[in-house]
């Protein structure tokens, strides 16, 4: 079997050739440890590779399944996003400041082990996921496989870039104000942020208050439904509970839509940010698109309700609380010190008003349902920097070169939406463009459908960066 095809068949392409007996779990996991040692220097994408602890349990699986287990993602290795527990590795949080392995999974890890997934190894991030650029003292900087001067978003950058170059076929991110989606955006995968309280973060109650959610970043839509329908549901543990989906996430991704009312928008929910013209060109055409596959569509203004006061209370209150937890404060970076600094600043008491007030903003930012049954805009506001953008910044500073990546995110991290990262072909840079469709809350299958719609009619998942080529 060709190692290229392998690598790029994609989660459900990898895990129905082990069921079908074209390759082995053993072989898969040789040939992606082959991969990440070729392809991961130039990139950064790994923080650790599990290579002993991947070849044993791919050994596992396919022993399980010659006496006929049979399991969603059995023998299928995936990465972990650094601010997740796996047993025996240290939890870093991208930087220097804990030493102590984790003593157990994560629940989310949990479920991935119990659905076969073999853990290959822990993606790069910024510490504690602050920055939409995946940048550290610790570890350096993350690249974009697409180009190797530029950022792969952030903060799950190391997952993206992992995806995007073929090292695995899907990689667990995290998202507190656009760090699933903007990573996808960068890199030209599919990324869903879920609706709040759809996945665990246990064994913590949260993930950044009111504000985060775990997820994956994969190259298809398919693979990206076929992940949550293993690790989606909470725990008694969780402080958010999603409702049910009306369907599974597989059967969505395979589902036609019908006919909806899609509104599409250009304008941030951050005052001050312009969108790159190439931006809003493909929120247009993506509009265009969706009108010929027979939904209705219009301009809308969404009157985005300023989500400041809500959203940044919990930034800081979600730092704080990683913080709190890490072994050696002392050895985190001076920007995450400043942010702990500036953070004092912000009275508990205010910081658990903006968490309750999380639901009284998503109904004002929910408004703009009230006529449609999606809304698309554009993913991130600029083109993807160079890297290097966090070089010499400050807490304060780093956070206004943030605002135009998080520019039209994080206002759904704030009302708890689900929304995705669509690709939508690539800038005259060469680096692709994206789109982001938003959902009622607690509707990812209408998300899920319209995304499987668009890949039908514009396929994307088999491109492939240039430089991930064996």
């Amino acid at each position: 079997m060709d190692t290229e095809e392998l690598l790029f068949a994609g989660l459900a392409g990898q895990a129905e050739m082990i069921r079908a007996g074209q390759v082995s779990a053993r072989e898969l996991t040789e040939a992606t440890l082959a991969r990440i040692t070729a392809t991961n220097p130039a990139l950064n994408a790994f923080r650790v590779v599990m290579a002993d602890e991947a070849l044993a349990a791919a050994e596992a699986c396919d022993t399980a399944r010659a006496s006929g287990k049979e399991a969603p993602l059995l023998g299928v290795p995936v990465a972990i996003k650094d601010e997740v527990d796996v047993a025996g590795q240290v939890t870093t949080f991208g930087g220097m400041a804990n030493s102590t392995p984790a003593a157990a999974d994560a629940e989310v890890v949990r479920r991935l082990r119990e659905a076969g997934a073999v853990i290959i190894g822990k993606t790069c991030m910024p510490e504690f996921g602050q920055w939409p650029y995946t940048e550290s003292a610790a570890y350096g900087y993350t690249r974009n496989p697409w180009d190797l001067t530029r950022t792969p978003g952030g903060s799950s950058g190391g997952t993206a870039a992992a995806v995007a170059s073929g090292m695995v076929a899907a990689g667990l991110g995290g998202d507190g104000g656009g760090s699933i989606r903007i990573p996808s955006a960068c890199c030209g995968l599919f990324g869903l942020k879920p609706q709040r309280g759809r996945v665990s973060s246990a064994p913590h109650p949260d993930l950044w208050l009111a504000l985060g959610t775990a997820g994956p970043l994969t190259r298809s839509v398919r693979d990206s439904a076929l992940f949550y329908d293993v690790i989606r549901g909470t725990v008694e543990v969780d402080a958010w509970h999603a409702e049910p989906p009306r369907m599974s996430f597989l059967d969505a991704a395979a589902t036609p839509p019908g006919r909806l009312r899609i509104g599409y928008a250009t304008k941030p929910a951050i005052r001050g940010v312009r969108p790159h013209p190439e931006h809003v060109e493909a929120v247009v055409r993506t509009a265009a698109l969706l009108a010929e596959l027979g939904h209705e569509v219009r301009e809308v203004d969404p009157r985005y309700p300023d989500a400041t006061a809500v959203f940044t209370p919990q930034f800081y209150g979600g730092v704080r609380a990683e913080a709190v937890e890490v072994q050696h404060p002392e050895r985190l970076e001076r920007r995450t010190k400043q942010t702990l600094q500036l953070g004092r600043m912000v009275p508990r008491a205010t910081v658990d008003w903006a968490t309750r007030n999380s639901e009284r903003f998503a109904e004002k930012a929910n408004r703009v349902f009230a006529g449609i049954d999606l809304l698309l805009t554009p993913t991130i506001a600029h083109r993807p920097r160079p890297v290097g953008a966090l070089d010499g910044a400050g807490s304060l500073t780093a956070q206004l070169r943030a605002l135009p990546m998080i520019a039209y995110t994080a206002i759904w991290n704030v009302a708890g939406n689900p929304a995705a990262s669509v690709p939508a072909g690539f800038g005259s840079d060469g680096v692709p463009l994206a789109v982001q469709l938003v959902g009622r809350r607690h509707d990812e299958p209408t998300i899920l459908q319209v995304a499987a719609q668009l890949e039908t009619a514009r396929p994307w998942a088999q491109r492939r960066p240039s430089m991930g080529a064996s």
